[in-house]
């Protein structure tokens, strides 16, 4: 178990030193390549314009995220209704869907907890 803590300390004394070396590099490249995205000067006005510009185009997006869902639910209605030409492997699909949907609200929880299984700090 020493020998793994060892490997694993210099693993990660390689690792920053890596970084150390390239991060620059590397940071100066993202911002070159994504340059047409800053916004200069970078003012508390300019960036609170972006942030409304945001919020209004986030909730401008609403009606048609809002007509989206209702065609999903009626596709699933539709399905429900035709049940019986359902195949096997929609539903095992289905079915994988909605166990995937429980993981990530146990996940979820748990993390709400602090990572307990037993219940809520007080």
């Amino acid at each position: 178990m020493a020998s793994k803590l060892v490997q694993l300390k210099s693993k990660a004394c390689e690792a920053s030193k890596f970084v150390s070396k390239h991060g620059t590099t590397y940071y100066k490249q993202l911002l070159e390549k994504n340059k047409h995205y800053i916004q200069e000067p970078a003012t508390v006005e300019k960036c609170n314009d972006l942030s409304k510009q945001l919020l209004y185009t986030r909730l401008a997006s609403i009606p048609g995220r809002t007509e989206l869902f209702w065609k999903e639910v009626n596709h699933v209605k539709g399905l429900w209704k035709n049940r019986a030409d359902l195949k096997v492997e929609d539903a095992g699909i289905a079915a994988l869907f909605g166990l995937e949907c429980f993981a990530w609200y146990c996940a979820g929880e748990i993390v709400g907890r602090g990572f307990t299984f037993t219940g809520y700090y007080p």
